[in-house]
C-alpha cells in the first residue's frame, strides 16, 4: 500500500464532508469539515497550512555523510520520530455517520505502537469513548495520552482519576482553546476558560505531567508554565474557535523564545509533511501534532493506512534533515530555515 492508494480508498469510505484533497489544506471543506460548533468564515485551516509554506529551507550538504536519527523523547519515553497524533472528539459527527471514534483510537494506537509514536486521544462526549480508549491504551504499550475538554473542574478531576486507574498514562492533557465552541458549552455546562489557579489545581490532581492544549501567545504560554504545565500545545483548534487568529507557524517562534526550555513545546495546525515538521523544529517546537491527514489515512486503510502515512512523514523528514545538514533532531537549528 502506498499513500496514493490510501487516499483513493479514503475517498470511498470517508463520507461527503471531507473531499480527500491531494493536499489537506482546508479550502474545499472550509467550515463544514472542522467539526460541530465551528466559528468564523472557515479559512483558519487554510491559514495554518499556508503559513508553513511561507517558510523556506536553507540547504547545506557540505557535512559528513552519516546516518540520520529522527528519534526524540517525551517525558522520558522514546519516540522514533517527534510526532503525535491529535485528539478527535467524534468521527461520526465530523466525517461519517457510521464511524466510531473508539475504533479510530484503537487503530491509531495500534499504528503508533508499530512506529514508535504516541496517540493523543479525546476523552470524547460519551463515557464509553473514554473507557474504550483506556483499554486500547493498555493494549498497545500505554502509548495513548488522554485529552480532556474544558469541562467543569470537578468533571475534569473525575476523568483524571479514571485515567489513573491501573497504569497511569504518560501524561494528561487539558484543552483550553475549545472553551468557546458552542456545542461544548451546551454539553459541559459550567465548563469554559481556565484561570492560572484552576490549572494549578488540575496539575496537582493529574498525578502525571500536565499538557495544556490551545496556547497561542507568549503571554498564555508563560501563564501555563506559572500554573505548572509540563508541556504546551501551540494550537488554534484547527482555526475553528475564533476567526482572524494568526496561524500556529506565525506565533511558534516567539512562544518558544518566551518558554526558553521551561516546558516541552508541541505544535499543531496545518502540518502536512516531514518538511513542515522540520520547519517547526527549526522554529523551536520539540514535537509536532497532526490531525486531519491522520483521519484520512484511517479511512484509507485503518492501521495499515496510518502506518503508510507515518512512513511517508518519516521519509520526508529524514530527507530534509539530510539535505539541510542536520543528523539528529537536536541539530535542527533556526538558521536552517528562512521566513
Amino acid at each position: 500500500m502506498n499513500y496514493s492508494e490510501v487516499l483513493e480508498t479514503a475517498k470511498q469510505n470517508i463520507g461527503t464532508t471531507c473531499k480527500v484533497c491531494p493536499v489537506c489544506n482546508g479550502l474545499a471543506c472550509r467550515n463544514t469539515l472542522p467539526g460541530p460548533g465551528s466559528k468564523g468564515p472557515g479559512n483558519g485551516a487554510n491559514d495554518n497550512y499556508n503559513a508553513w509554506h511561507k517558510i523556506k529551507l536553507n540547504m547545506d550538504t557540505i557535512v559528513a555523510n552519516t546516518e540520520i536519527d529522527t528519534s526524540t523523547s517525551l517525558f522520558g519515553r522514546k519516540l522514533d520520530m517527534p510526532l503525535l497524533t491529535a485528539p478527535v472528539g467524534s468521527i461520526r459527527l465530523q466525517y461519517h455517520p457510521d464511524s466510531d471514534v473508539k475504533d479510530f483510537n484503537e487503530q491509531c494506537m495500534a499504528a503508533c505502537e508499530t512506529r514508535g509514536l504516541m496517540h493523543f486521544y479525546s476523552t470524547g462526549l460519551e463515557e464509553l469513548t473514554h473507557v474504550a480508549a483506556i483499554k486500547s491504551r493498555m493494549a498497545h504499550g500505554n502509548n495513548g495520552v488522554p485529552v480532556i475538554n474544558p469541562e467543569a473542574d470537578e468533571n475534569i478531576v473525575a476523568q483524571m482519576k479514571r485515567c489513573n486507574e491501573g497504569q497511569s498514562p504518560l501524561a494528561i492533557s487539558v484543552v483550553v482553546d475549545s472553551a468557546g465552541l458552542p456545542h461544548l458549552k451546551e454539553c459541559h455546562g459550567s465548563g469554559g476558560t481556565k484561570s492560572v489557579e484552576q490549572i494549578r489545581m488540575l496539575k496537582e490532581a493529574a498525578g502525571v505531567p500536565l499538557v495544556i492544549k490551545g496556547v497561542m501567545t507568549a503571554k498564555s504560554a508563560l501563564k501555563a508554565i506559572e500554573a505548572g504545565a509540563d508541556a504546551i500545545i501551540v494550537s488554534n483548534h484547527g482555526g475553528r474557535v475564533l476567526s482572524d487568529t494568526p496561524a500556529t507557524a506565525e506565533v511558534l517562534e516567539e512562544i518558544a523564545q518566551a518558554v526558553n526550555g521551561k516546558a516541552t513545546i508541541i505544535v499543531d495546525g496545518g502540518i502536512r509533511s516531514g518538511i513542515d515538521m522540520f520547519k517547526a523544529y527549526a522554529l523551536g517546537a520539540d514535537i509536532c501534532m497532526i490531525c486531519r491527514p491522520v483521519i484520512i489515512s484511517y479511512f484509507g486503510g485503518g492501521q495499515a493506512g496510518l502506518e503508510c502515512y507515518f512512513d511517508k512523514l518519516r521519509a520526508e523528514l529524514t530527507d530534509t534533515m539530510y539535505m539541510c545538514g542536520a543528523r539528529s533532531i537536536s541539530q535542527i537549528t533556526r538558521d536552517m530555515v528562512r521566513i
